[in-house]
C-alpha cells in the first residue's frame, strides 16, 4: 500500500525560478554574510569536530585543538575582518561568557550581530524535552541580553540538532529567525503554531567543518570554493536576489596557513559592486519589511 510521505509543514514547495522579485538595500542583488561560530566545549564531555582519531575521554588532542580557536584563532580572524571592514554574524555559545568574556566583548565593540548558538556545542538540542529546550532558548536569550546589552534575534541550534517543535519554541521565546535549514538561497517564511518565523539561508557547503574536516579539503581549495561560489551566485543574482552565507570556525580557519587562503577569498568578495555585505539579522529585517 502507498501512503503520503510525512512532512514538516513549515513551508510549501516553491521553485526559485518562479518567485516575486525584490532587491537588497541600494539595489544590490546578492547579500553576503559571514557566520562566525565561536564555541566552547566540556572537557572530557565528548562531541565537537575532530582533527585526529577520537581518543577515550579526556580527548586532549581534539579538545585543545578546538580551544586554539578561542585563544588564538579568533583574534587573528578579527584582525583580518577589521582590515577588510567586514561585519559579522557571530554565533556564540553562552559558555563563552564564563570562559573568555573578552572574546564576546570584542565583537560587541565592533557592532557585530550576536546570534544564539546554545550554551555549548557539547550538547544536542534535539535530545532535550520540550521544557528543557524552551529553558535553553530562554536562558541563552537572557544571558546575551544581560551580558552584552542586546537581545538576539536569530538562533543556530548546536550541531543543527532540532526537535519537532524547535521552530515553534523559537517564536514563543522571542526569536525572529533560524539558521538551521539549508534548503534555499532566499529567506523562507516558516509556519509555526505561534506565528511566522524566518529561515535565513545558512550554508553546509560553504562551511569549513563539512569541507575541511569531513571532506578533508585543503585550505587553498576551500578558498577557491568561496571564490567560485561567489562568482557564480553574483551572476545568478542578476535575475533575482540571493543570499550567500560563509560559515567559519576560528579553530579551523584561524590556523595561520588557512587564514592566508581565507584572506585571499575575502579580498575577492569584499567591496564588489552589486553586493550587500551584511548580517543574517539585517537580511531578516529587510525581508520582513517587504510588502506582502
Amino acid at each position: 500500500m502507498t501512503r503520503p510521505l510525512k512532512t514538516h509543514g513549515r513551508y510549501e514547495y516553491s521553485a526559485i525560478i518562479r518567485r516575486p522579485d525584490y532587491s537588497w538595500p541600494d539595489g544590490a542583488q546578492l547579500a553576503v554574510y559571514l557566520g562566525f561560530n565561536v564555541e566552547h566545549f566540556d572537557f572530557g564531555g565528548g562531541l565537537g569536530a575532530a582533527l585526529g582519531p577520537r581518543c577515550p575521554e579526556p580527548d586532549v588532542l581534539n579538545y585543545s585543538w578546538r580551544d586554539y580557536g578561542n585563544r588564538v584563532g579568533v583574534w587573528r580572524c578579527l584582525e583580518l575582518f577589521e582590515e577588510l571592514r567586514l561585519p559579522l554574524g557571530v554565533l556564540i555559545n553562552t559558555a563563552l561568557y564564563d570562559y573568555c568574556p573578552e572574546v564576546v566583548a570584542a565583537f560587541v565593540r565592533r557592532g557585530d550581530e550576536l546570534i544564539g548558538h546554545g550554551r555549548t556545542n557539547s550538547e544536542r538540542q534535539g535530545e532535550m524535552t520540550e521544557a528543557e529546550e524552551r529553558r535553553l532558548l530562554e536562558e541563552c536569550r537572557d544571558r546575551i541580553a544581560k551580558e552584552s546589552g542586546v537581545r538576539p534575534a536569530g538562533w543556530l541550534s548546536p550541531w543543527i540538532s532540532e526537535s519537532f517543535v524547535t521552530p515553534d519554541l523559537l517564536v514563543e521565546t522571542g526569536y525572529r529567525y533560524t539558521l538551521d535549514w539549508c534548503h534555499d538561497d532566499q529567506p523562507t517564511r516558516f509556519a509555526t503554531r505561534s506565528g511566522p518565523l524566518w529561515s535565513i539561508p545558512y550554508p553546509q557547503e560553504l562551511n569549513d567543518i563539512p569541507m575541511i574536516v569531513a571532506r578533508q579539503m585543503d585550505a587553498r581549495d576551500f578558498a577557491d570554493l568561496i571564490v567560485d561560489n561567489f562568482d557564480e551566485m553574483l551572476a545568478q543574482s542578476r535575475h533575482q536576489p540571493l543570499v550567500m552565507g560563509i560559515a567559519l570556525h576560528p579553530y579551523i580557519v584561524g590556523q595561520p596557513y588557512r587564514l592566508r587562503h581565507l584572506r585571499r577569498a575575502l579580498v575577492h568578495v569584499a567591496g564588489r559592486a552589486g553586493v550587500w555585505f551584511t548580517t543574517p539579522g539585517a537580511i531578516c529585517a529587510h525581508v520582513d519589511a517587504l510588502p506582502g
